[in-house]
C-alpha cells in the first residue's frame, strides 16, 4: 500500500508545528518551497523539501503528479497567505478537499477586501486606493491625519504598514514605499487607512465556529512591531458576542467558511472595527497559545479537514497563554544571546525560544521580522501568567553592536 502524503506547499512560521502534527497522524509530509534553505530543520525531521517555483500553478500541479504516482496524496495545503489561493486551485484539480480560490485572492487582495466588506455593512476604516505619492497626499487630506499607510497586498505581518501622523511621517513612508526600499510584486497599490484606535483583538475561526479571541499589544508607534499576544482576551459577553457577530459577517461577506480564518480588529469608540481577514491559521505562536488557553489544536484539525476526516474543535482546557516578543532594538551584529535554560526553567513557562543565532547581522524591517525569539506561558489566571512572563524575560539578555559608522 503507498505511502499516505501531505503536501505542504510553503509554511511561513507555522511549517515544523504542520510537519510534526501531519506525523503524529500517520502522514508522511513532502514541503514544497521557492526557498528551501528556509526549511533547513526539516532535515532533523527526515523531511524531503523539494525547491520549485511556488508560484508556478502548472509546475506545482507536474511536481504533485509526480509524487502521486509514488504515493497516495492525502491532502495538500499551506500555512503561508501567499500561497493558499494556489493550494485552492490544486485541491480543485486533484479532487482534494480545499478552500476556494476565489475567495482566497479576492480577501488576500485587502483592497478588493474592503470593498466587499464595506458592500456588507460591515464596520470598517475609512479607506482608499493610491498608486503614487500624489494620490497618498489627496487621500490622506479626506480621510484626515492620522493615517495608515500599507501595501494592499502582501502586508501580513505588519510588512509596510505604518501609523502617519503628521505630513512629514506621510512623505517619508511614502518615499519608503515608492522609493525601491519595500519589495512589489506587482504595480504599487497602496491602502491609505483612517486610523481606528482603541484595543486590539485577533480572532480565530474554523469553518464557522470562533475557537478563541486575543489581545495583541504592539512596542511604541508608529510601527506595529508585536509585543505581547494574550489568550482568551479579557471581554465583556456582550464585547465577546459583537467581535463574534461581525467576524461571522465577515466569513459571508467574503465568501470563506472552509477552514481557518483570522481576523484582526480594534474595539473603538463605535465598537468592533475589522482591520483585516487573513483566509489561514494564525502565525506562530499562535496555534501553540490557542492549544495552551483552550486545548484545540489548530493545525492539526486543519490537516484532519484538508484529508478528509472530521475534526474536533471541542475545548478541553481553560488557561491564560500569552507570548512575549523578544525584539531587536538597534541594528548591528548580535554578539550573544543567553538566558533561554533559566528563562525555560520558571515554573509556567511553556516554552522560550530564539529565532536569530549570535554574529547575526541584525538589520530592523519594523514589523515582525525584528522579533529574535519569544517567550510562552500559561497558568489560570491573567495576572499569574503576565508575571511568568516577565520573571522569564527577565532573565534574557542579548547585546548587539552597532554597525560601524560609514565614513563620508
Amino acid at each position: 500500500m503507498a505511502r499516505r502524503v501531505l503536501i505542504l506547499v510553503e509554511g511561513a512560521t507555522n511549517m515544523l508545528l504542520f510537519v510534526q502534527a501531519a506525523k503524529r497522524l500517520g502522514l508522511h509530509p513532502v514541503a514544497l518551497s521557492a526557498d528551501t534553505a528556509r526549511y533547513d530543520y526539516l532535515a532533523a525531521e527526515g523531511i524531503e523539501a523539494i525547491r520549485i517555483d511556488t508560484g508556478n500553478l502548472d509546475a506545482l500541479v507536474g511536481e504533485c503528479s509526480r509524487l502521486g504516482a509514488t504515493y497516495d496524496i492525502a491532502g495538500i495545503t499551506s500555512a503561508q497567505e501567499s500561497t493558499y489561493a494556489t493550494v485552492g486551485k490544486l485541491c480543485r484539480y486533484f479532487d482534494l478537499p480545499g478552500p476556494n480560490p476565489e475567495s482566497i485572492e479576492r480577501c488576500c487582495d485587502k483592497f478588493a477586501q474592503r470593498q466587499l466588506l464595506a458592500g456588507a455593512g460591515v464596520p470598517i476604516p475609512a479607506y482608499r486606493l493610491a498608486a503614487n505619492a500624489a494620490d497618498i497626499e489627496s487621500a490622506a487630506a479626506e480621510i484626515g491625519l492620522p493615517v495608515i499607510l500599507k501595501p494592499a497586498v502582501d502586508s501580513g505581518g505588519s510588512n509596510g504598514v505604518r501609523l502617519c501622523r503628521n505630513a512629514e511621517e506621510l512623505a517619508e513612508h511614502t518615499t519608503y514605499l515608492l522609493g525601491g526600499k519595500h519589495i512589489w510584486r506587482s504595480s504599487p497599490r497602496i491602502l491609505v487607512e483612517e486610523f481606528a484606535e482603541g484595543p486590539h483583538y485577533s480572532i480565530d475561526i474554523m469553518g464557522n465556529e470562533v475557537i478563541g479571541i486575543s489581545v495583541l499589544d504592539f512596542w511604541r508607534p508608529p510601527h506595529f512591531v508585536y509585543r505581547e499576544l494574550t489568550y482568551p482576551a479579557v471581554l465583556t459577553d456582550d464585547e465577546h458576542d459583537r467581535i463574534a457577530d461581525v467576524s461571522l459577517s465577515c466569513l459571508r461577506a467574503l465568501g470563506l467558511g472552509w477552514g481557518p480564518t483570522n481576523f484582526e480588529l480594534r474595539w473603538t469608540k463605535r465598537g468592533p472595527v475589522v482591520i483585516e481577514v487573513n483566509p489561514r491559521l494564525p502565525g506562530s505562536p499562535g496555534p501553540q497559545l490557542v492549544q495552551l488557553a483552550y486545548g484545540v489544536d489548530l493545525v492539526t484539525e486543519h490537516i484532519k479537514l484538508v484529508i478528509g476526516d472530521e475534526w474536533n474543535l471541542r475545548r478541553s482546557n481553560s488557561q491564560t497563554a500569552a507570548a512575549r516578543f523578544l525584539v531587536a532594538d538597534r541594528d548591528g551584529t548580535l554578539d550573544w544571546i543567553s538566558g533561554n535554560s533559566r528563562a525555560a526553567a520558571v515554573s509556567g513557562v511553556a516554552e522560550v525560544k530564539f529565532f536569530v543565532e549570535p554574529k547575526t547581522p541584525i538589520f530592523r524591517k519594523y514589523d515582525y521580522r525584528d522579533c529574535i525569539g519569544h517567550v510562552i506561558a500559561a497558568s489560570s489566571s491573567l495576572a499569574q501568567t503576565k508575571a511568568i512572563l516577565q520573571r522569564a524575560v527577565d532573565l534574557i539578555d542579548w547585546s548587539i553592536t552597532p554597525f560601524p559608522a560609514e565614513k563620508e
